[in-house]
């Protein structure tokens, strides 16, 4: 079958990430230009321009527009940072996904670390101390099969989590914007209840985007419905759950603590390390901090490059895209 050439861009660093191996993922005929972030060196921004595919994760009105993209790629799931109102009216967005394996393993690793204090029980016995021993009323432990699992949307992360803690013998409680029917889900709420599957879970887990509808859902009335004891998990993104009502909850300890894994401030190409919030998380104990990290595994970028890969080859026999968000498939 023919297959048109195409000019593709890897545009920064986080495209940057998924460019290494490339070639060997299409066909021969393709070219390749990888840009900085800053479109400011010679040719870059005529390159971006001329592009028929665009790999990176923000469109915004400081930045060229891509006019002859057919194609404008996010090498993840998010695409809150493109503006679809810039792209060219033949252009498609698309996204990747392929980070739920490793999101759910990061789920389960932070759920069992509650449960089975491995890390603690290694520290005190080589001080003699058997804190754990067997036989001691005091050491007794909680079991992760006998907890219910709350899922804040229903999606590819989600899903996924839910066929593991299943595996485990937990209950599975899911509150999604449409009603759920699915092997894995013991009860489901829709959004408007949102209260009451709050209060049905001993662990909440957050894997929704960042929309209009979903910014601050999670807000003063979500986090006081739910129990004392009960965790709090962020995997989604960190504006789906409002910082100062999470900070609040967790200083005044109204719920148990929180695993939070995205975040309400970030590095920048200019500033390296940087707070990931306003707000002192860090001074918290009841709080596992972790720096946007659970799905960034070798198995995720290879699986987002397949599927990068597989929509410029789609492109290139002018077939339908798949994972399109936005405009023509």
């Amino acid at each position: 079958m023919t297959t048109t050439p195409l000019k593709i861009v890897f545009h920064g660093q986080n495209a940057a990430n998924f460019r290494q191996g490339f070639e060997a993922l299409i066909a021969p005929e393709h070219q390749i230009h990888d840009l900085s972030d800053a479109l400011d060196q010679p040719g870059e921004r005529a390159h971006y321009e001329s592009a028929d595919v665009v790999i990176g994760i923000k469109l915004n009105d400081s930045m060229p527009i891509p006019l002859k993209a057919r194609l404008f790629h996010a090498p993840a799931a998010g695409t809150d940072a493109v503006n679809t109102a810039l792209l060219p009216a033949p252009c498609a967005l698309a996204n990747c996904f392929g980070h739920e394996n490793a999101i759910a393993e990061y789920v389960l690793a932070a759920l069992l670390t509650r449960h089975v204090p491995l890390a603690r029980a290694d520290q005190d016995l080589r001080q003699q101390r058997w804190t754990y021993w067997a036989g001691r009323p005091t050491a007794l432990r909680t079991e992760l099969g006998s907890q219910t699992l709350g899922l804040l949307g229903f999606g590819h992360i989600a899903k996924t989590v839910a066929l593991r803690a299943k595996a485990l013998g937990m209950r599975v409680h899911v509150a999604n914007r449409s009603p759920i029917s699915h092997p894995t889900v013991d009860q489901s709420w829709t959004l408007d209840a949102l209260s009451e599957f709050m209060a049905s879970a001993d662990t909440v887990v957050v894997s929704l985007p960042l929309t209009e509808n979903t910014q601050g859902l999670v807000n003063a009335q979500a986090l006081a419905a739910m129990r004392s004891d009960a965790v709090l998990m962020n995997v989604g993104r960190g504006a789906v759950i409002d910082e100062k009502a999470l900070y609040d909850a967790l200083v005044s300890r109204q719920i148990g603590g929180a695993v939070i894994d995205t975040w309400y401030q970030y590095p920048t190409p200019t500033q390296t390390e940087c707070a990931p919030s306003t707000y002192d998380f860090a001074a918290l104990d009841n709080v596992l901090m972790t720096p946007h990290m659970s799905g960034w595994t070798a198995g995720t970028v290879r699986r987002r490059q397949e599927t990068l890969a597989e929509n410029i080859a789609r492109l290139g026999r002018g077939e339908a895209l798949i994972n399109v968000l936005h405009g023509p498939a």
